[in-house]
């Protein structure tokens, strides 16, 4: 990672937020962004659709999603995830412009 920022070329990890965390501690310049769900309906959505996990593990990842959306103010920018295409984009477009941070809305898991 260090080769490539020093050379100039940006550098994307999938983290989680104690990831993103060690990461600001670490190179305090770095532009952080959350991915957030579009609602707390569409992520649970999201989750029970896939099928691929019993119903204690999708608990346990929802409450883990409502530890790291609590956190979302630590990020620079935040991106609402309503469609994969559209977030890549965005995302594309924030490395290629880092001064265009977004702001979206980070669901409340509370509310409906």
């Amino acid at each position: 990672m260090a080769e490539r920022r020093h050379g100039g070329t940006p550098v994307l990890l999938e983290i989680e937020v104690q990831g993103a965390r060690q990461v600001r501690q670490a190179v305090p310049g770095a532009l952080l962004v959350f991915l957030a769900p579009p609602s707390w309906d569409v992520l649970k959505d999201r989750l029970l659709r896939r099928g691929t996990e019993s119903p204690e593990a999708v608990e346990r990842r929802l409450q883990a999603a409502r530890d790291e959306l609590a956190a979302a103010d630590e990020f620079d920018a935040v991106l609402v995830n309503a469609d994969v295409r559209e977030c890549a984009e965005a995302l594309l477009a924030l490395v290629s412009d880092p001064t265009s941070v977004p702001r979206g809305r980070v669901p409340d898991p509370d509310l409906p």
